[in-house]
């Protein structure tokens, strides 16, 4: 089991990236606060070294979530630019355009389907296909819940497309089901699934071309370094890329990745990341500078 190296802070590799695609919840914030420390070193490195792209499985496109960012008080020289699943999304809902789509998730995310000419279905009886983003209500609701219905979808071989493959993310001090656990409900139901997000390439392709835009220049792969807490978008995804990744080993994994002394246990993050055949070169319990 190859050990990821642990890290002081992210001075320590500043000079080796130009780029950095940094997930975000998770690493920069929780849903209801940001930490101070992440987006300090962020800054530094958007600022002094190099460029940073956050690119998160928020189903929303980015300017509808840059909001949050700022009640979050995320300062915006923390990061150039800021790609989202919904981005990669609504490229995908626009090929598929009228539809008529069964929409499954919050009021929140309906800034997803603006200006796409969706036709909305009521169900799968009238639906050419499946688009998901979360839960109605993640604050009482579990996959569960949505067999039966999802069941129907199945048996009329609709494809989903699902806008957030995160299956749960940290708000506060709770795990919340995200869409992603829907999507593997359907996938058990035998349905099909499509999923743009992290740790597929099309949000992948969207952020690389944002850092070509912001530091004018081809983008060198070898001197990308993506961060993120998810061992199974955010590191799988940085794997299959072919990039570096900083693991994040806190997050949504509690202190799994963490020692008797309080303090990273590289042995302990890579069996997180061995248990899902990942592989990390970097770690951190959480983002410095």
């Amino acid at each position: 089991m190859t050990l990821p190296s642990p890290l002081n802070g992210l001075r320590e590799l500043a000079a080796d990236y130009d780029l950095l695609l940094c997930d975000v919840w998770g690493v920069i914030h929780n849903g209801r606060e940001s930490w101070a420390e992440a987006c300090d070193a962020l800054s530094r490195f958007n600022r002094d070294h190099g460029r940073v792209v956050l690119i998160s499985n928020a189903p929303r496109p980015a300017a509808a979530v840059v909001a949050q960012l700022e009640e979050l008080r995320v300062p915006r020289d923390s990061w150039g630019a800021f790609v989202t699943s919904g981005d990669a999304t609504r490229v995908e809902l626009a090929k598929r355009a009228p539809g008529p789509g069964w929409i499954i998730g919050p009021e929140r995310d309906w800034p997803l389907y603006e200006g796409l000419g969706l036709e909305i279905a009521g169900g799968a009886a009238d639906a050419a296909f499946i688009s998901v983003t979360g839960l109605f209500d993640d604050t009482v609701e579990t996959p569960e819940d949505y067999r039966e219905r999802l069941a129907a979808g199945a048996a009329r071989n609709l494809e989903m497309i699902c806008a957030n493959p995160d299956r749960v993310v940290q708000r506060g001090d709770q795990l919340i089901w995200c869409g992603g656990s829907l999507a593997d409900l359907y996938e058990s139901l035998g349905g099909r699934v499509t999923m743009v997000g992290k740790p597929f390439d099309p949000i992948y392709d969207l952020a690389l071309k944002e850092g070509e835009r912001l530091l004018g220049l081809p983008v060198e792969r070898s001197r990308v370094l993506c961060i993120g807490d998810g061992v199974i978008t955010d590191v799988l995804g940085a794997n299959r890329q072919g990039l570096d990744c900083l693991f994040i080993a806190q997050g949504i994994h509690g202190d799994a990745g963490r020692g008797a002394n309080g303090r990273l246990d590289p042995a302990r993050a890579a069996a997180l990341l061995k248990a899902e055949g990942t592989y990390a070169r970097y770690a951190m319990l959480d983002l410095t500078w």
